[in-house]
């Protein structure tokens, strides 16, 4: 009788024991340990069942509320996934407290995760506790005396708008318009941050009424930081207008921030240019846009430019097409060829990345004739960023003016960069020889640039050595072996008799990179009796590189060609009288277990 009560003691103790555990761990003074506790919440929560989560846990944790700033923002994160823990949607309610509180601290991102947990319990809130016990929160925070919780309330607005009754809905309409003249700069960037998504919800009298006057209010702000948020609102708000109001409701507001005085706000104009040329249509786009992108990519500011750039393709593909054409010819490239010289490399680079778009847009005979020069110009550009760019996009330019006509234009750039004095021009052009390979396909690229290819393989520079040899691994993997068998291995292997012991060198280095690229055969049959060959080399330091080449080429042989071959010339350069040879030697020994 008496061990059973001890049990039901202990039963009644092990109740406890989560919660107090829990107490414990968020007591302690290790971070780490409160951070641990706060990500098992939903364990704890199970543990303790949906009444007393709601009656003990919640209220806990609601009363802890100061802590560091990554166990808040933990904190903040799991109660958005809280919902069935405290017994579905009928009790969501019971998560709003400690979520409040969280909306109010002042570190940002824990203020914003308690927000989207708040957005995502909204869903699960029926209209009835929307209104009972979700808005009355909104409402508490959008008078909250610190701006933190005035911030919070604008992410939230919209989520409860559209399922609340008339009345309700007023009120919060009041309560944006309040936020949105607020004196904290930072309550008006947040209500101009979400002044789009609340459009979204509005009816359309409203968005007339309200959001319009609004919008403008907050586009001629004395701060930049809330005028370039209010760009971003032009595109939902011009999305949910009738054409016929854009002109008089919200072009002037854009026009005036396409010139605004700060060069943030011109970034974004330019920033958003695709969706806006979307949001207004065709014929503002003709009559405002156009001349507002020529002025972007003229901007005395270099961000504007480059960001404007970013655009250039987008913007032409969108035009109209009865226009575009005459558009881009007469508006758009005499403002695109001012920038292919800008002074600035990330604008120039900026272009380089969209401009070989426009050849399809502009057809073959245009593309010949205006952008070919351009595009050359941009390849002998000193910035590594703009050539890469060109060189990276050149299919769809051989796809509008075919190879032929590539190769006689933009070719010999390429190989004048090739053979550039400056070795370090060189290497960059090395580095983009298997992009620009797999671009041409290989009859091309056997016709014309493998004997660039080769040539690198004895630079006197030993960085394009290497490099060269690098590059054909990667083209051999582009390729495949049977291409490496016919074009590359004969002519890498021929250099294992040159005069010039660098160049005897450079096979082995090539051996090396090709051997498992290449395959056992290969391999076997081809490359290793070079190497082998090579270990009777007058020059010590080609036969430790046969050491090391070995070594390195081992693993790609079968047992017998190991035995039979390697070692025995392994054993004899374990002889030399060079020291390194012997250290080579036995290290190749050790490393691929011949000994």
């Amino acid at each position: 009788m008496q061990h059973k009560s001890k049990m039901a003691g202990a039963d009644g103790d092990d109740s406890l024991y989560p919660i107090a555990v829990l107490i414990d761990e968020l007591r302690n003074e290790d971070v780490q340990l409160r951070l641990n506790s706060i990500k098992k919440l939903s364990t704890i929560a199970l543990a303790l069942g949906v009444e007393r989560t709601r009656t003990e846990l919640l209220p806990f944790l609601t009363d802890t509320i100061y802590d560091e700033d990554e166990v808040l923002l933990a904190l903040a994160e799991q109660l958005g996934n809280f919902t069935m823990l405290v017994g579905g949607p009928e009790y969501v309610h019971c998560l709003l407290p400690p979520l409040e509180s969280l909306a109010t601290v002042e570190e940002t991102v824990v203020r914003d995760k308690a927000v989207e947990s708040l957005r995502k319990i909204s869903q699960e809130h029926s209209p009835v506790d929307l209104e009972v016990h979700f808005e009355p929160l909104v409402k508490r925070l959008a008078s909250g005396d610190w701006f933190t919780s005035r911030t919070s309330a604008c992410g939230l607005f919209s989520v409860c708008y559209p399922r609340v009754s008339s009345t309700v809905k007023a009120e919060i309409r009041q309560h944006f318009r309040t936020l949105c003249s607020d004196d904290t700069p930072m309550v008006r960037r947040a209500a101009a941050s979400k002044l789009g998504e609340f459009a979204k919800v509005l009816e359309l009298d409203y968005v007339k009424s309200d959001i319009i006057s609004l919008f403008t209010a907050l586009a001629s702000d004395e701060q930049d930081s809330v005028r370039l948020l209010a760009v971003e609102a032009c595109v939902s708000i011009a999305t949910l207008l009738p054409q016929e109001d854009l002109e008089t409701l919200v072009m002037p507001t854009l026009r005036q921030a396409a010139e605004d005085k700060s060069w943030r706000v011109r970034y974004m104009v330019a920033d958003k240019f695709s969706e806006l040329q979307k949001a207004v249509g065709p014929e503002i786009t003709k009559n405002d846009l156009v001349p507002a992108f020529q002025n972007l990519l003229k901007d005395c500011e270099a961000e504007v430019r480059a960001a404007a750039a970013n655009k250039v393709k987008e913007f032409c593909e969108n035009l109209p097409e009865d226009s575009r054409e005459t558009i881009i010819m007469t508006h758009i490239l005499p403002c695109v060829k001012e920038l292919v010289s800008d002074t600035n490399q990330h604008v120039k680079s900026a272009l380089a990345s969209v401009i070989m778009g426009l050849s399809t847009i502009l057809g073959k005979d245009n593309t010949v004739e205006h952008l070919l020069p351009l595009f050359l110009a941009q390849l002998k550009d000193e910035c590594p960023e703009v050539r890469l760019n060109i060189i990276s996009n050149l299919d769809c330019v051989n796809e509008v003016i075919g190879i032929r006509q590539l190769s006689q234009s933009l070719l010999p750039a390429i190989v004048e960069l090739a053979e550039d004095a400056k070795w370090r021009v060189r290497l960059a052009i090395i580095e983009y020889m298997p992009l620009l390979a797999g671009q041409l396909g290989v009859e091309f690229f056997d016709e014309k640039l493998n004997t660039l290819c080769m040539a690198w393989l004895i630079d006197h520079v030993y960085a394009i050595r290497e490099a060269a040899t690098c590059n054909l691994m990667k083209l051999v993997e582009k390729f495949g072996a049977e291409w490496a068998q016919n074009t590359i291995v004969p002519k890498v292997l021929g250099m294992a008799n040159d005069p010039n012991y660098l160049h005897r060198m450079t096979t082995l280095f090539c051996i090396n990179a090709l051997s498992e690229v290449c395959g056992q055969d290969i391999t076997t049959k081809q490359m290793l009796p070079v190497v082998l060959k090579m270990s009777n080399d007058q020059v010590a330091n080609v036969r430790f590189n046969v050491a090391k080449s070995l070594q390195k080429i081992g693993p790609v042989l079968d047992s017998n060609a190991l035995q039979t071959e390697v070692k025995p010339v392994l054993e004899k350069l374990d002889t030399d009288t060079d020291m390194d040879v012997k250290y080579f030697a036995q290290e190749a020994i050790s490393v691929l277990a011949l000994a």
